[in-house]
C-alpha cells in the first residue's frame, strides 16, 4: 500500500468488507479475461526488472500512435503492454513492428469489459507487478514541469523519494480554432500543434463515497456540450501513474482505483504534490467520423442513450474556440493556468 496518500475517512467495517470483495471481483474477472486474448506479438522477456510499464487498450488508433509512442518513449517507458480491440486500420500491423511492443488481440466488447480494464488488469497482474505503470490511452500525452528535463525515471524516483505510490493528472481537452474537420495532423506529428488552445477553467472537484475517488468535472466539454447537464460531464481526473501490485485494480478506467488510498494520491487543480496534465487529442478532424462510428458502436459509455447528443453535436464538426480559450504554450502555460503544479526536482 502507498503510504504516501492522504488517508481517506475510516469506512464502517460492512463497507470496507463490499469494496475489499468488489476488488478481489474485479481481479478474479480480469484473470478470467485472459483466456479472452489471443498473444500476437510477446516480447514481455524483455522486460527487466526497473523498466517502466505502460498498459493501454486500443482500437484503430493508427493515426495516434506513431506520435503517441515517439513522445511516451522520450519520457522513458521501456515497454509497452497492449491490447487491440480488434482494430480495422492497420493498427495491430504497425504494432507488431514496433520493438518494444507486446501486443494481445480480443474481439470482445470493449463495454462489457469494463471498457477494457478486465483486459488491461490481467496484464499489470501478469507482468507490472512491483514496476512502476503508466495506464495511457492513444489520446492522451503526458506532461509534467520539468519532461522535458527529467523523464520518468527520474519522476518516479523523486515519487519513491516522497513515499508517494502514484501520480495524478488532469486530464486536459486540446482542441483547434476554427471547425474540427479543417484541422490536418500527419501522424507523425505532434497533435499538440494544431490542438493548442484549452480552457484553463472553471473545474470542480468532489469526492465520492464510498470509494472516496475524486471527482474533477468542467472545462471545454461542458461548456460546449454539456451545460444545461453538467452532472453528465465526463471525469477530468485520473492517476495513471501508480508502482503496480498484483492486487490493486482499476475501477473506472484509471479514473478510480480500489484500495482507497490511491485515490487520494491526486487532489486535482491546485495540486501541491507532484501532478501532471493528460493533453486529451480526441478532437482531431477525424473526431467527427468517429463520433458517428461510436454513437452507432454503443461501447463507451455505461448509459450510452444518454450521450446522443453530445456524439451528434461532435459529428458536426463545431467550433470550439472562443475569446476564453488560452493557447497551449508548453508545460509552462499550464502551470500559470493553475493545472499543475511546480515541481521540486533537486538540480538542474
Amino acid at each position: 500500500m502507498t503510504s504516501g496518500a492522504r488517508l481517506p475517512p475510516t469506512l464502517p467495517l460492512h463497507e470496507a468488507y463490499r469494496l475489499r470483495w468488489a476488488r478481489r471481483r474485479a481481479l478474479w474477472r480480469s484473470f478470467r479475461s485472459r483466456h479472452r486474448m489471443t498473444k500476437i506479438t510477446d516480447r514481455t522477456r524483455q522486460i527487466r526488472k526497473n523498466d517502466l510499464l505502460c498498459v493501454m487498450c486500443v482500437r484503430n488508433e493508427a493515426a495516434r500512435l506513431p506520435w503517441f509512442l515517439k513522445h511516451t518513449r522520450g519520457l522513458g517507458v521501456d515497454h509497452f503492454l497492449i491490447v487491440d480491440n480488434d482494430s480495422t486500420d492497420g493498427t495491430a500491423a504497425f504494432l507488431t513492428e514496433q520493438p518494444d511492443v507486446s501486443i494481445w488481440h480480443t474481439a470482445d466488447s470493449y463495454r462489457r469489459a469494463r471498457f477494457g480494464l478486465d483486459w488491461m488488469t490481467w496484464l499489470q497482474m501478469r507482468y507490472a507487478h512491483g514496476h512502476w505503470c503508466l495506464m495511457l490511452d492513444a489520446d492522451e500525452l503526458l506532461v509534467y514541469d520539468g519532461c522535458d528535463r527529467h523523464d520518468l525515471h527520474a519522476l518516479t524516483a523523486l515519487l519513491d523519494a516522497q513515499d508517494l505510490g502514484g501520480f495524478g493528472t488532469l486530464m486536459l481537452d486540446l482542441y483547434p480554432k476554427g471547425p474540427l474537420d479543417r484541422c490536418h495532423v500527419a501522424p507523425d506529428r505532434n497533435p499538440a500543434e494544431v490542438l493548442c488552445w484549452f480552457d484553463p477553467g472553471p473545474y470542480r472537484a468532489s469526492r465520492q463515497h464510498p470509494r472516496s475517488n475524486l471527482w474533477v468535472q468542467g472545462g471545454l466539454r461542458e461548456r460546449v456540450f454539456f451545460a444545461k447537464a453538467p452532472s453528465r460531464g465526463p471525469t477530468l481526473n485520473k492517476v495513471p501513474l501508480i508502482k503496480w501490485h498484483r492486487r490493486y485494480a482499476y475501477t473506472n478506467s484509471c479514473h478510480a482505483a480500489l484500495p482507497r488510498p490511491l485515490n487520494h494520491l491526486y487532489d486535482g487543480p491546485g495540486e501541491t504534490r507532484p501532478a501532471g496534465v493528460l493533453l486529451h487529442t480526441k478532437f482531431l478532424p477525424e473526431a467527427p467520423a468517429r463520433a458517428a462510428e461510436e454513437k452507432k458502436r454503443r461501447e463507451h459509455f455505461g448509459h450510452p442513450d444518454l450521450f446522443d447528443s453530445y456524439y451528434d453535436r461532435v459529428a458536426t464538426a463545431p467550433d470550439l474556440w472562443r475569446p476564453g480559450s488560452r493557447r497551449l504554450d508548453g508545460p509552462e502555460s499550464l502551470i500559470d493556468a493553475g493545472l499543475m503544479p511546480r515541481i521540486a526536482w533537486s538540480g538542474p
